[in-house]
């Protein structure tokens, strides 16, 4: 698509922007919404399955999806996926229990997998590498703006409506993005016929789903070394070397691995993996001392949380046009790298006493940061492999940076859990004043949980069940507890910065290959000139 005018890629990239915008819109929303839902259906042991399964089922077809859309072109995978993901937004708003939920965020899933792979694969189809970097800024500043409002949308619509408008609101779009693909979008497909590697595909989705369950479900519902664990584990070990020998000798394999033998591949998405460990540190652990520590609403974390947006926002989509005007990438990367590593890090020696305004800063600079590199790997990824390759190539970076977010959770929730049990094992524990019979009440053990923290009318419930004269106690313990938090919170923060420190370290070592500025790719470029003077 390459050859088409420019004012025809602009309208081809509202119709993706727009399809973007629809399936992230719909993916940021549902986290603030989802204690209403669970109180309104039930189901509170299960509501983590509502995001387990859309990850789960999104990054297994964004990856198969994209070397399928390499063969029969993009346009019918992004009409399928607005039609799948459509219906499952459909589908949630009509629930009456947790399971249904699941089940249709699981069908919601299987479609804004293939909406998130494609709208990026897109881009390189549409530009040459040296122009995809304004781009790769703009599509990653729409997702910034949907984190950006689809939170502070939910809120406003479970406050105010029913919440299956959650999942209702943003159908329109949904119609007018389909509308607009089918109308604008060119069909193009591969004129090489290409077989499906079947086996390959479902050898990687049982590896990915055990690997996936087994970091979700470990030290939350089962001990790391129990026989779930490890049986999840060594499925998804067994899995992989099956995989690679499987795809070392079909024909068409779901995954080339001859891919990684390219260094800038390989390194891109190790880079990607350790970002995605970062963003998850942020996304899911700042308002935990937002809300647990400095005792704020669920609403004034959104609000801090903004800070990070704008700042994404703004950074990406200026770091985008500075590579397709410079064509310069690496230095971005380390410089975004380093300054999003100083942010976390300035999260680390948050205390029980600092303010929101320290908060707001931090995130502002970890955003400015991770702006500035989210333009760079996709890139990087894209212009070092064939142009056939190039549905695969971007799907398989941004499953990395989904995998790094899913195990980082896992393991930064161990460093949390094992601190905070630490600090409240050396902490000298507040006693009744005299006269209250000298008793601690059985239920303050509830507030040894950090997600109690988080819900002031948990904790109202649990002190106005206690006399009133241990008042003044129930307030000493939370403010414990507050401190405690804050503690593993510095270890959770300063564990992601080295983190982001090894992707610094790591993106020394990424070659820089001068952006193209064709599609076409070197070999054939070489075989149609040798054609022409002959």
């Amino acid at each position: 698509m390459e050859h088409l005018d420019m004012k025809k890629k602009i309208t081809i990239m509202v119709a993706v922007v727009s399809v973007l915008l629809f399936s992230a819109l719909n993916m940021t929303i549902v986290g603030t919404a989802l204690p209403k839902i669970v109180s309104s259906i039930g189901g509170l042991d299960y509501f983590d399955w509502v995001f387990t399964i859309y990850m789960l089922t999104s990054s297994i077809t964004a990856i198969l999806v994209g070397k399928l859309s390499d063969i029969y072109g993009r346009k019918i995978f992004l009409q399928v996926g607005i039609i799948i993901f459509s219906t499952g937004s459909l589908l949630s708003g009509f629930s009456e229990d947790i399971i249904q939920l699941i089940i249709y965020r699981g069908i919601q899933g299987f479609g804004g997998g293939m909406l998130m792979s494609i709208s990026f694969a897109t881009v390189g189809d549409l530009f040459s590498p040296r122009e995809r970097g304004r781009w790769q800024g703009i599509l990653g500043g729409t997702f910034g703006l949907a984190s950006l409002l689809g939170p502070t949308l939910g809120g406003y619509i479970v406050d105010n409506f029913d919440w299956s408008w959650v999942f209702w609101v943003f159908l329109p779009f949904g119609v007018i993005a389909f509308i607009l693909i089918s109308r604008l979008y060119p069909v193009i497909k591969s004129t090489k016929k290409e077989s499906v590697d079947y086996l390959g595909s479902l050898v990687l989705t049982i590896t990915l789903v055990s690997l996936l369950l087994g970091f979700t479900w470990a030290d939350s519902k089962y001990e790391w070394v129990s026989p779930q664990i490890i049986g999840l584990f060594g499925t998804s070990i067994l899995g992989l070397v099956a995989f690679i020998i499987i795809e070392s000798k079909v024909k068409s394999p779901v995954v080339p691995l001859f891919l990684f033998k390219n260094s800038v591949f390989t390194i891109s998405n190790i880079v990607s993996f350790l970002i995605g460990i970062g963003m998850f540190s942020v996304i899911m652990y700042v308002p935990f001392f937002v809300q647990g520590v400095a005792g704020s609403s669920a609403t004034t974390s959104g609000l801090v949380e903004m800070a990070m947006t704008i700042a994404m926002v703004v950074s990406s989509g200026t770091a985008g046009f500075l590579i397709t005007k410079t064509g310069k990438y690496k230095i971005m990367a380390i410089v975004g790298l380093v300054i999003m590593a100083i942010g976390v890090y300035m999260n680390s020696q948050l205390t029980a006493d600092s303010t929101l305004f320290n908060v707001i800063i931090n995130l502002m600079v970890i955003g400015f940061g991770l702006g500035v590199t989210f333009p760079v790997f996709n890139l990087t990824v894209q212009n070092a492999v064939k142009h056939k390759y190039l549905g695969v190539a971007t799907a398989t970076s941004q499953l990395f940076r989904e995998l790094g977010g899913t195990i980082g959770v896992a393991i930064m929730g161990s460093i949390m859990g094992r601190i905070l049990t630490e600090q409240i094992q050396q902490a000298e524990l507040p006693q009744p004043a005299k006269g209250t019979g000298g008793e601690i009440p059985p239920n303050i053990e509830q507030l040894q949980d950090p997600q109690l923290l988080m819900n002031p009318e948990a904790l109202a419930e649990i002190k106005n069940k206690i006399p009133e004269q241990m008042h003044a106690f129930f307030e000493q313990f939370i403010q414990l507890m507050r401190e405690a938090l804050s503690v593993a919170l510095s270890g959770v923060f300063l564990f992601s910065s080295v983190i982001i420190v090894v992707a610094v370290i790591t993106t020394f070592f990424l070659k820089e290959i001068p952006l193209r500025t064709s599609n076409v790719d070197p070999e054939e470029e070489k075989e149609q000139e040798t054609g022409t003077s002959s």
